[in-house]
């Protein structure tokens, strides 16, 4: 299936409201999905600014906001939204006061398909410019958590230029005796290598090629005191304040056992809730996963993200978020229990891991810890701020094979929270729906199955010859997410090869036969025509299921009139035989569609007891030759010949009426009658007036 690509926010500076429905007919065409506002005043723009658009496509003028206005609105606000003039003309003169103004291009109005083309380069572009401001955003934060890092790191770090200290983190300080920072800076490394091994570290220095990562010295090092100790020095270059420098870290000869142990605790540590990192509590799940098959104790994951992050992180900065992590970390400490497992999964996210205990067992405690945070003021940096939590949950079992499949279920069960502030446990129906709405055929047939989501439509059988009943077709629909009809062939196509169609059918048939019996209570002696698939003409067990289902709804059997196409029924004769022999026996009628493609189509039908004949839709399609109408006439003549009652389909126009009256056909079915509906509405009677 094609990928989607993503809607675009449109605004229009247009007054013919007319033509702004084309501008967007134009895009959706394009395959863009688009979202429109359509600009009617200043104060209107003024108000629309308030929200994110991507485009502002502006007419060569209006009465309402004159476009150079417009453009200068969007740049006094700082809005990043590119502009595409159009212009009356391709004067010049135009197009350069256009640009000149602030619009990234000019073009002439009507030039359609260049207008498609420019729109998708300047969206292009500005989808970059996001992308790197997000990116440039990212930096200055990696940044700092890596200068918090470095400031925090059990290792001693230094960095040198020109073989003098530009920065030196607290474990260097500690290390060599210092104080403060400032008594290294500017002071040569050197000073800090025993006259012994001085040499050998210049030399080093000067042979030391800044390419070159992971490089390694030993020499002995000397404390502000003059005390010495011998140094294992790790070289690696790096940049510091846009500078290129080099790295050292350094590690004193011993065995501290103690200090190896802190090394790795902070290895497993997020900086700033001292909780978990993301690395560590994806080598936990891994366990917990490994338990629950091979032990069989389940776990429960719970993924806890904070609501309205970027607005808090706009509102308080950095730091200030740092401190309400932190607070929060503290809180979920105190809630869960002690072999609870907390990690800082991400920037807004935590992950708690229980192990011992289902996702049903976990809710009513993550639904107090909701009111708990709801209800907290977090004090940050003098301010008071108040927050709210999303709760995605998900289980680890016995069936869990990839610990990170567990993640991006709670993490989706999340993420369908639109409003916030609660909880959703994971369910597989949830899978499959997910899987449903993007896209996945299989998925989204097993879930209209299990939603009753199919939608069933009827198109109305008419009599040429006077007939007193009511017939219709009924037909299968499939929506996908966007409520899109899907294409019969593509979901019957796929339905068939996963093996769904005995399934599909009989939920045709409950469904149809729950309809008619409403609609026949109403007064009307309504028939349905049912299509069954080549996988219930093999199932044996469908007579005795339908023989139940007729009389749980108290329908006769000839109500329905069971609809075998004539590829499935030669493929399948013997079980067509079969089949079409029991329905007869159970009064229901039987009809044989797409009649008279096959070589000897004859052949098929005197071995089944069927009532109806639909012949094949290529027929009545080219009724405009005699050698067409000749051909129909005969095959029809055949058929009643056979006591056949015959329908013909596709009757688009008035045109062929009075041929398929000539031909003496009984029934005739298309949009020239009606096309297919969600009602059984066709008046039946107009006919006989």
């Amino acid at each position: 299936m094609a990928i989607e690509k993503k809607t675009i926010r449109l605004l229009i500076l247009e007054d013919s409201q007319n033509e702004a429905e084309r501008l967007v007919s134009l895009f959706r065409n394009a395959g863009r999905a688009t979202r429109v506002h359509r600009v009617t005043s200043s104060d209107d723009l003024a108000e629309a600014l308030q929200q994110s658009w991507d485009l502002l496509i502006a007419a060569p003028s209006s009465e309402n906001l004159d476009p150079g206005e417009a453009i200068s609105a969007i740049r006094r606000q700082a809005k990043d939204i590119p502009v595409i003039q159009l212009v009356a003309d391709n004067d010049s003169d135009s197009i350069t006061e256009a640009l000149a103004l602030g619009a990234q291009d000019a073009l002439p109005q009507g030039e359609d398909e260049r207008l498609v083309l420019v729109a998708n380069r300047e969206l292009a572009n500005l989808d970059e410019r996001r992308a790197r401001r997000a990116a440039e955003v990212a930096l200055r934060e990696a940044e700092k958590r890596c200068q918090l890092l470095l400031d925090s790191s059990v290792d001693a770090i230094t960095y040198v230029h020109d073989g003098m200290h530009i920065y030196a983190n607290r474990a260097y300080l500690q290390m060599f005796g210092y104080e403060d920072a400032d008594e290294l800076e500017g002071m040569p490394m050197i000073d800090l290598i025993g006259n012994t091994d001085q040499g050998k570290f210049k030399d080093f220095l000067k042979s030391y090629q800044g390419s070159e990562g992971g490089v390694e010295l030993t020499c002995a090092g000397v404390k502000a005191n003059g005390q010495s100790f011998e140094a294992r020095m790790s070289f690696s270059p790096a940049t510091y304040d846009g500078e290129p420098c080099i790295q050292v870290v350094i590690r004193a000869e011993t065995d501290n056992a103690e200090l190896e142990e802190k090394l790795r605790e902070i290895s497993s540590q997020d900086l700033v809730t001292g909780l978990f990192n993301r690395n560590h509590f994806l080598e936990l799940l891994d366990d917990a996963a490994e338990r629950a098959v091979n032990a069989g104790q389940p776990s429960s994951l719970a993924y806890v993200r904070i609501d309205h992050y970027p607005t808090l992180l706009a509102d308080v900065g950095l730091a200030g978020i740092d401190l309400l992590l932190a607070d929060l970390a503290n809180l979920l400490r105190a809630h869960f229990p002690s072999d609870a497992q907390l990690a800082r999964f991400g920037d807004d996210v935590f992950s708690v891991l229980q192990p011992g205990i289902t996702p049903e067992q976990s809710a009513d405690s993550l639904q107090v810890l909701l009111k708990k945070v709801e209800s907290y003021l977090f004090d940050v940096a003098g301010r008071t701020v108040q927050t709210t939590l999303t709760i995605g949950v998900a289980g680890i079992n016995e069936t869990t094979v990839k610990a990170q499949e567990v993640i991006d279920r709670a993490h989706r069960c999340a993420d369908e929270l639109k409003d916030g502030n609660a909880v959703k446990l994971y369910s597989p129906a949830d899978e499959l729906a997910a899987a449903a709405s993007r896209g996945n055929m299989l998925a989204m047939l097993q879930h209209a199955l299990e939603t009753n989501a199919f939608r069933l439509l009827f198109q109305p059988i008419i009599s040429l010859r006077g007939d007193s009943n009511e017939y219709y077709e009924v037909l299968l629909r499939l929506l996908n997410a966007q409520g899109e009809e899907v294409p019969p062939a593509e979901f019957l196509g796929a339905a068939r090869d996963a093996g769904l169609g005995e399934k599909i059918d009989r939920w045709v048939i409950l469904n149809s036969i729950k309809l008619l019996a409403d609609h026949r209570a109403k007064g009307h002696n309504t028939c349905l025509f049912i299509h069954l698939s080549s996988a219930s003409l093999q199932d044996q067990t469908l007579l005795p299921w339908l023989s139940v289902a007729l009389k749980a709804a108290r329908l006769p059997s000839d109500a329905l009139a069971f609809q075998i196409n004539e590829p499935d029924a030669i493929a399948y004769l013997k079980q067509a035989k079969a089949l079409t022999q029991g329905l007869t026996e159970l009064h229901c009628k039987v009809a044989l569609s797409q009649f008279g493609c096959a070589l000897n189509p004859f052949n098929t039908l005197k071995h089944l007891s069927v009532d109806f004949v639909k012949v094949d839709g290529s027929f009545s399609q080219d009724l405009a030759s005699a050698e067409s109408q000749e051909a129909l006439k005969t095959l029809l003549a055949s058929l009643h010949a056979q006591a056949k009652l015959t329908i013909v389909p596709f009757v688009e126009s008035a045109s062929v009426l009075a041929t398929l009256w000539q031909a003496g056909v009984n029934y005739i079915q298309g949009y020239y009658l009606q096309g297919p509906s969600q009602s059984m509405d066709y008046d039946f009677s107009a006919g006989d007036e």
